[in-house]
Order: C-alpha cells, then sequence, then structure tokens
C-alpha cells in the first residue's frame, strides 16, 4: 500500500466566463428548464494535479457492476472514527469553511422538507426550485467534452468507475459535473445519512466516512477529496487536459445553493426503504444538471439504491443509444433490470421507486 500526491497551486476564479450563444434549439431544449432559455457557454481549462492512493489487489478488485472488498485489521483500526467525522458533510478538507458552514446547514434544511418523500408533492415547487439549482451552477454538468479529443484521446473505461457520494453534497456534485463532462458511465453508491450499507463499505476502504469516494478498478485507485478526484478523472479519461475552466474554484461560491434551494432532499435515508439489495443494479440514463434528472437521483439517495450511472450530456456518444431504447433522448430514463421496468417520466419514476423500493408508502 502506498500513497501519491502531486499538487498545484489552484489559482483563482475569474470573474468573467467567456461564454458563445448557442444557436442549436435542440440544445436548449434538452436543458429543459421551465424558466428560461440559456446560453451555452463554452469552458476553457484549469491547472491540473493528482492526489490518489493505490490499493494492492489484496484489498480491493472490481468487476463490472460488482464491488468486491477484503478486510484487515488496520482497515478496522482506521474505520473508528469520529463522531464529528461520521457527521461531516464530507469532501475536501474537513476543516473547510465551507464544509463547516454546510455541517450547521443540513441539520436545519431537515425541518423545511418533506418529512415523507414518498408522500404527495408539490410538482410545480419541485420543478421551479430544481430549475433554480440547474441555474446556479450552469454550464457545468450540461455537456459532453468528449466531442473536443481526439481519437487517440479517447479513454473508455473497461470497469465502470465506483462513486460513493450523496446527492446533497456540493462536493459530490463537483465529481458528479466531471462525469457528465467526460461522457462515463460510473457505478454510484449513494452513501445517505443514515446509511445501513454504504457507508460502512467506504470505512472499510478508505478508513473514514469522507465523500465523494472514488474507487477505480482499472487502475487500482482510490481517492477522497473531490478536486483530486476531478483531476484525476481529467488526467486518465480526459486526455490529460486540465478541468473544464471553473469547474473546481465555482463550488465555493454556488455549489452549496441546489443543497439550500432543494431543502436537503437527497441527504437522509428514508426510513422506510427496503433494506434489501435488488439483485441487479438499477440503471439511469442522466446528466448532472437536469432538473428533473435530479429529483430521481434525490430519490435513488434516500432510498440507497446503487445504480448505473449512464451520461447523457449534450452530444454524448449514448445519445443515440437513448433514443434507440426510449425513441427520445430526454432525461432522466430509468431502467429496472429486477423487473424489467423502463420509465421516462420524472414523476412516474418517483412514484415507481417509492413504491417498489420502499415498505410503507402513502
Amino acid at each position: 500500500m502506498h500513497s501519491l500526491t502531486v499538487s498545484s497551486p489552484n489559482p483563482s476564479l475569474i470573474g468573467v466566463f467567456h461564454n458563445n450563444c448557442c444557436n442549436n434549439p435542440r440544445y436548449l431544449a434538452r436543458i429543459q428548464i421551465p424558466l428560461l432559455n440559456l446560453v451555452d457557454f463554452k469552458p476553457s481549462a484549469s491547472l491540473l494535479a493528482v492526489s490518489c492512493r493505490n490499493y494492492s489487489k489484496n484489498e480491493v478488485s472490481g468487476k463490472r457492476n460488482r464491488f468486491y472488498s477484503r478486510n484487515s485489521a488496520s482497515q478496522e483500526q482506521e474505520a473508528r472514527i469520529s463522531q464529528e467525522e461520521e457527521e461531516d458533510i464530507g469532501s475536501g478538507s474537513s476543516s473547510s469553511p465551507s464544509t463547516s458552514f454546510l455541517s450547521l446547514l443540513c441539520p436545519l434544511l431537515k425541518l423545511f422538507s418533506a418529512e415523507d418523500p414518498s408522500g404527495p408533492r408539490n410538482y410545480l415547487l419541485e420543478e421551479v426550485t430544481s430549475s433554480l439549482s440547474t441555474l446556479a451552477r450552469f454550464p457545468w454538468g450540461s455537456r459532453s467534452l468528449s466531442d473536443g479529443l481526439d481519437d487517440q484521446q479517447k479513454v473508455d473505461p473497461q470497469l465502470h468507475l465506483q462513486l460513493f457520494e450523496f446527492e446533497a453534497c456540493p462536493f459530490c456534485r463537483r465529481v458528479r459535473e466531471a462525469i457528465t463532462e467526460l461522457d462515463l458511465s460510473v457505478e454510484i453508491f449513494p452513501c445517505p445519512k443514515g446509511s445501513v450499507r454504504h457507508r460502512a463499505m467506504v470505512r472499510r476502504l478508505g478508513g473514514r466516512e469522507q465523500f465523494p469516494f472514488l474507487v477505480d478498478p482499472n487502475t487500482g485507485t482510490s481517492i477522497y477529496e473531490s478536486s483530486d478526484i476531478v483531476k484525476y478523472l481529467f488526467q486518465q479519461y480526459g486526455g490529460k487536459r486540465n478541468p473544464s475552466f471553473g469547474l473546481l474554484e465555482s463550488t465555493l461560491l454556488t455549489g452549496w445553493m441546489p443543497t439550500l434551494l432543494r431543502a436537503g432532499r437527497g441527504m437522509t435515508l428514508w426510513k422506510n426503504s427496503t433494506k434489501e439489495l435488488p439483485p441487479a443494479k438499477l440503471e439511469l440514463f442522466s446528466y448532472e444538471n437536469n432538473p428533473y434528472a435530479r429529483i430521481v437521483r434525490e430519490a435513488l439517495c434516500e432510498l440507497e439504491l446503487p445504480y448505473v450511472l449512464q451520461s447523457v450530456g449534450n452530444g454524448s456518444k449514448r445519445a443515440k443509444l437513448l433514443y434507440e431504447m426510449s425513441g427520445s433522448e430526454e432525461v432522466p430514463y430509468l431502467v429496472d433490470h429486477n423487473t424489467g421496468m423502463e420509465i421516462r417520466e420524472y414523476k412516474k419514476i418517483l412514484s415507481y421507486l417509492f413504491q417498489t423500493y420502499s415498505s410503507a408508502t402513502t
């Protein structure tokens, strides 16, 4: 077991983005924000660094749609983390002022969020708050940047990357935005507060509950720290280019806004969620900044259901596959291999998830 860290100072965020008005109405339609039509930004780049922890083969091994871990005495010792770390919203440094602020904010958000996520919803309010969240994080996480790579630079991982995260965490959101831009297919292991399975896996593998946590079985690499994960992903699967302009720096400015606007949705395990794992992972076609897909991901997190995230940002190579499956390129689109169900509309997906994977619904 060894550690490798290569880092460089982060540049300050430049206050003016180079924007390019999008003349493609198809792209504007796919953003699906009921409030406004937005322009398309052309992101630039920022500096690159890689920080990773490599595990030997006798500790971590990965196969598609499976995650295997082998415990050790040292890992059990590391797993004795403090209650403060357990309550940390978790990503970058636990001493970060923004992280401390969010740790205090999350309990307050619970007071405003509905106690029963399976109950009736005000869908207009749902769409407005999720759309405002999309505006706050535009342009990141809406489009695939793979078209800017030549064939030699494009690297499709043979095995699914595995991301342990929870929807409400702004630092996890930063990683998911990078996943959309790199057009990756990733296994998502939701880790809501009150988790009955996935947080324990992170403790065994990394020694502490800190999110996001990425495992790449293709390289034997496991990484904490959202900024390091993003840089690693662009280095490994983005043609060694730098992360999109402002992606890393903007999280501290607007990354928390979806968490606030959505009143902590996708943060806490729903008490009536089914405790047994379904035999096969669900499959979700989505892109990070889609307001309707966000609502579905929140439900998957509150039910702690692992799933394969198929990124379908604008320009994605999976758009054709999605069209062939559903007759449309609209997201979200859910496939449940356990029941054979395929559902497109987010309201129907919500109803299906809570009826199928919740023991008590209204």
